[in-house]
């Protein structure tokens, strides 16, 4: 399996669209962490905090690295399922768009093996663009705003010191990464039934799009189509900046969307096994 990873991720890594999610990370999110410290965000945030100082003794940095990293994945995490799907779309229906189907299959491993190589593939691919984005942001915040304590507003109100706040930012991401994990099996999915790259990349986001308008629309008449769509359990990772982490029910989350990323990898695999190359 070692010899067909290595090749899909050379096969990946050479192709310009596979770097389009660094790009727009690495460009954007230095961009608005620089308008923060221009445009003195640090100052009306922490104004926001007056009204709390009539109750409480605040002291220390609050708009540090850990409060921006946190931002930033609230700001973005609607837009990277889009840099996800660039490349899990790409990884099937890339070989027809090249012609190259009936070279890869020709060889000795099996399909299976191909195409749980190109799993591999995908989720190291969206594992490293998480990280990046993690790594970069508290980086670049720790460089701009310095390290501190991390207010906490979800299910009450508390702080807690630079270490406690570095596992729960980094546990978030692990979670994000979960839930981007299903977006990319999704796009996955879509890849195995075309021969275009554009169809599984548009596809999969018009369904995430959906899915997530039905999940958070303020309407009682979708309460019971909710429970059975990905999106509601893909915010899991907000749990994490909880006052009181609700640990059973981010078990709960994590387990129902581990099974929808494995439902659409083992579709899309099953229909790559199954189908008449033709190509």
């Amino acid at each position: 399996m070692m010899p067909l990873i290595v090749n899909e991720w050379v096969k990946t890594f050479t192709k310009w669209r596979t770097y389009l999610g660094f790009l727009a990370i690495g460009v954007f999110l230095p961009l608005v962490f620089v308008a923060m410290k221009l445009s003195g965000a640090q100052n009306e945030v922490l104004s926001g905090l007056n009204r709390m100082q009539e109750f409480f003794i605040i002291s220390g940095n609050l708009f540090n690295c850990f409060f921006v990293t946190r931002f930033m994945m609230m700001t973005f995490f609607v837009h990277i399922p889009f840099l996800i799907t660039l490349v899990g779309g790409d990884m099937l229906a890339g070989e027809a768009t090249a012609g190259t189907y009936r070279i890869l299959l020709v060889r000795p491993p099996s399909r299976f093996q191909i195409a749980l190589a190109k799993v591999v593939v995908t989720e190291l691919y969206t594992f490293l663009l998480l990280l990046f984005m993690l790594t970069l942001s508290l980086g670049l915040g720790y460089a701009l705003f310095g390290s501190g304590v991390l207010v906490l507003t979800q299910g009450g109100l508390g702080v807690v010191p630079p270490g406690e706040a570095l596992w729960r930012t980094a546990g978030a991401y692990g979670l994000a990464f979960l839930s981007m994990s299903v977006v990319a099996g999704l796009s996955f999915l879509f890849s195995s039934f075309v021969e275009n790259a554009i169809g599984p990349i548009i596809g999969a986001m018009v369904v995430v799009v959906i899915f997530l308008i039905i999940t958070e629309a303020p309407f009682s008449a979708f309460d019971s189509v909710r429970p059975f769509l990905f999106t509601t359990y893909s915010s899991v990772w907000l749990n994490l900046f909880a006052l009181d982490i609700p640990w059973r029910k981010v078990a709960e989350d994590a387990a129902i969307l581990l099974l929808y990323g494995m439902a659409f990898y083992a579709t899309g695999i099953g229909i790559f096994v199954r189908r008449d190359i033709l190509s």
